[in-house]
């Protein structure tokens, strides 16, 4: 029977090759700390890494003259813009 995810649970499973367990406790045991502590410590620097990569963008100095440009001479509105700003709900 499948396992219900529990929101505040702090224990994470996962199935692991022998091999690549082995190499894992290699490599605890030469820094003398947990297989824990040494599994979470990498796989956060590797999430912050993806997430650092797939949320910043990198301009060039044209690019990012240019979006200051526009900032601070943002364009005219066009139609389509009006008639969407004019379609929004009126606050209270």
């Amino acid at each position: 029977m499948p396992r219900i995810a529990v929101e505040d649970n702090s224990r994470m499973s996962l199935r692991i090759r022998p091999a690549d367990k082995a190499l894992l406790l290699r490599a605890v045991a030469y820094e003398h700390t947990d297989l824990t502590n040494f599994v979470l410590r990498n796989a956060m620097q590797a999430a912050k890494a993806v997430i650092a990569q797939a949320e910043q963008v990198l301009l060039s100095e044209r690019d990012s003259l240019r979006v200051l440009d526009v900032l601070e001479n943002p364009p005219a509105p066009n139609a389509k813009l009006l008639a969407a700003a004019h379609a929004l709900p009126t606050q209270p």
